[in-house]
């Protein structure tokens, strides 16, 4: 079997940036087993599998793997998906609904300034358990930093928008840049409370037109640290607008983050949030693209 492999960079228009992604086009052949073994290959914290399927309600299927395990859901390989996708088929404008395991969801490419820009709908926006006390305790010490340091005007807090991240605000960006996980302490309490992910984040950008800076780390699912994450910054929105630090908004809220740059992999993401009264009701992230490179492989 040969296969079409690519590796994407997503959120950023520079190679080398922002979040790499394997992007598998032609995967409808391969086992659960060859995907994450391919994965594995990779080692990109998640590679898309691209499933061409004939079915009704949907245009493609797309499965997720980490290099241990599959995900449900991931922003930033969903954007290098589909930049293929887009690429590969000559798409310049359109819509695009891809079956996950997180549902069926719209993804729109965009033609912007002689590039492209993908926009990802996101899954239902939930929000989970706070952490607190010894759970709390835990989350501190995993991330080597004091108590000092966070920002006590929003909760450490579960939220998902299709693959739930804790949310841990901080003061600044000297705190978040001086970040060192216990990835021991990270794994046990993701086990714990049943979310592998920890987004730390500040208001502190230091960079105009940025609302966030942020890091995300999931240790538990072989992920010490991920450059530039949809998953983790489209629950950031939902969560942001549910606490009253973005306006809420039918037509959609939008701002931008910055993440990546403590590990040389700066990128750039816009998120969108639309709400009603009761608060946030569906969240939207878009983000560029560049293909670092395309190869073959046979199994």
């Amino acid at each position: 079997m040969k296969l079409t492999i690519y590796q994407v960079d997503s959120f950023t228009t520079t190679i080398f940036e922002g979040n790499p992604a394997g992007v598998v086009l032609n995967a409808d052949e391969l086992t659960e087993q060859q995907m994450q073994k391919i994965a594995r290959e990779m080692n990109n914290s998640e590679t898309a599998f691209i499933i061409n399927r004939n079915e009704p309600g949907y245009d493609i299927e797309v499965r997720f793997f980490t290099p241990t395990r599959e995900v449900p859901i991931c922003g930033h390989a969903t954007i290098a998906a589909h930049y293929v996708y887009a690429k590969e088929h000559g798409i310049t404008e359109g819509v695009i609904r891809q079956k996950t395991k997180a549902g069926i969801l719209p993804v729109e490419i965009l033609s912007e300034n002689n590039g492209t820009r993908i926009v990802m709908t996101q899954a239902g926006i939930s929000f989970g358990r706070i952490l607190e006390g010894k759970d709390k305790d835990k989350l501190v010490k995993g991330l080597g930093v004091h108590t000092r340091d966070l920002d006590t005007e929003l909760p450490f807090q579960i939220v998902s928008t299709g693959h739930s991240k804790v949310m841990v605000p901080l003061k600044s960006k000297a705190v978040l840049d001086s970040i060192s996980i216990n990835a021991g302490l990270l794994t046990e309490l993701s086990t714990e409370i049943g979310c592998n992910g920890f987004y730390a984040f500040t208001f502190d950008s230091r960079e105009p037109g940025v609302l966030v800076s942020g890091r995300m780390f999931a240790p538990a699912i072989g992920i010490a640290e991920d450059p530039v994450t949809g998953n983790a910054n489209g629950p950031l929105g939902a969560y942001l607008t549910y606490y009253g630090k973005l306006g809420k908004c039918a037509a959609g809220c939008t701002f931008v983050i910055k993440q990546g740059e403590a590990i040389n992999r700066k990128g750039y993401m816009t998120v969108q949030v639309f709400s009603d009264d009761q608060g946030p009701t569906l969240v939207k992230i878009s983000g560029n693209a560049c293909i670092a490179f395309r190869t073959e492989m046979e199994i």
